[in-house]
């Protein structure tokens, strides 16, 4: 869900936004690869126009925090192996003066799919799950208005929402608090739209059944398998995938609802951990640039290649989804894979997804030809969550150019 600018923000005296720039400028973290003094550059910005791009997209990020009122966030830009930028901006809570730094954890929505996508891909490497299992084998009770396609839904299915269920089937009552194995059979309940694997249709409760699966085919929570498989290996030292870990986080930002008064801090509410596949998952942004470094292909002894090219692969188009491109320039065709929005503009692709849940904004985007990612984290629903990947992007290519012509003539590297 995208929202538009409140309709309160024109309407701020002016030196309101003369306190919150030089707020947001006093708080924000000043922790940034490309710019830290004394800090040995990563290779990646050895490159001058590279190292140009992420200072110009630092100060867009921050006018842009100043101009949309947003309370934090958070950045990383990772360029091949390298983290070459990361930062947090403004507050972890309005009306305090505890500034974002990039240890502090989010919750980051449907972000989270991508990890439900590479944690299988793990177990079917182990032999533990097979992408072509139907869930039924996991999960007894689970019904659709034919049984007969109930027993046809795969794995797959459900990570690319493509089991027939209509739109956000029973998605309220995931955020109602009612666990998956009750909600299982009452799909039943519902028309389908379409045969297994022919229709999409974004889901969250029939998607966070491959956590159901997971835990029957290897006797753990979902929780415990993401810690066991990929957080810690990839070095993820803050996420999490439960309510309890994030509440008792000292380093956190809380979510925060408009108001005519501005941005009002909430409290993190329980939503959604019941359906921690779909929208479960904490951490900070630096623990997302160890997750970009991963699925950039760079931690091979964590996951294979081939099992990232399975979990990339599009799925199935998504007609009426390009809506969530509007910012994007060019031609355009969208795909799903498994977790994963897939963003075809000409001859570049993207993996991209976005996130929104308690009041928290996440966006995540890759270009795997060109060894680019970035992410950026929010603790509220900020119109600057709907532009700054496309910002990124628009800038990567505009310099893409320079920044490989130097690196031919150099000789170097960024991996």
């Amino acid at each position: 869900m995208h929202l538009k600018l409140p309709h309160w923000f024109p309407l701020l005296p002016a030196c309101c936004l003369i306190l919150l720039a030089v707020c947001t400028d006093a708080c924000t973290d000043a922790t940034s690869r490309s710019s830290t003094p004394g800090l040995a550059l990563p290779p990646a910005l050895r490159n001058p126009y590279l190292r140009a791009l992420t200072e110009e997209y630092d100060r867009f990020f921050a006018d842009s925090m100043t101009g949309s009122q947003t309370p934090g966030a958070a950045v990383v830009i990772v360029q091949d192996s390298s983290i070459i930028f990361e930062r947090g901006y403004g507050l972890k809570s309005n009306g305090t003066q505890d500034s974002v730094d990039i240890h502090t954890v989010f919750r980051i929505g449907s972000l989270s799919k991508g990890f439900a996508g590479v944690l299988t891909g793990l177990l079917v490497e182990e032999g533990k799950l097979h992408w072509e299992d139907p869930i039924m084998q996991f999960v007894p009770g689970f019904a659709l208005s034919s049984a007969e396609q109930a027993g046809q839904v795969q794995l797959a299915h459900l990570l690319s929402h493509t089991t027939g269920l209509p739109y956000h089937a029973y998605t309220n009552m995931i955020e109602a608090g009612y666990d998956l194995r009750s909600i299982a059979p009452m799909f039943a309940r519902l028309p389908l739209n379409g045969k297994a694997g022919e229709v999409f249709s974004y889901q969250n409760a029939a998607f966070s059944l491959i956590g159901e699966a997971m835990q029957a085919a290897t006797g753990k929570g979902y929780p415990e398998l993401l810690a066991e498989k990929i957080f810690q290996p990839a070095g993820m030292v803050d996420a999490s995938a439960d309510w309890a870990s994030i509440h008792r986080c000292a380093d956190k930002a809380l979510p925060h609802n408009p108001t005519g008064a501005g941005w009002r801090p909430d409290t993190i509410s329980t939503r959604f951990f019941n359906a921690a596949p779909a929208g479960g998952v904490n951490a900070s942004i630096s623990d997302m640039g160890q997750w970009l470094r991963l699925l950039l292909g760079y931690r091979p002894g964590i996951v294979s290649g081939n099992t990232l090219e399975k979990v990339f692969r599009p799925v199935i188009k998504t007609h009426n989804e390009r809506r969530y491109f509007n910012q994007w320039t060019g031609p355009k065709e969208a795909y799903y894979a498994m977790g994963w929005r897939v963003l075809v503009n000409g001859a570049d692709t993207l993996l991209y997804h976005g996130g929104s849940v308690n009041g928290f904004r996440g966006e995540i985007a890759l270009d795997r030809k060109n060894g680019s990612a970035i992410c950026t984290l929010f603790n509220a629903a900020t119109p600057l969550a709907n532009t700054c990947i496309p910002a990124f992007f628009d800038r990567y290519r505009a310099a893409l150019p320079a920044i490989q012509q130097w690196q031919s003539k150099s000789g170097k590297t960024t991996r």
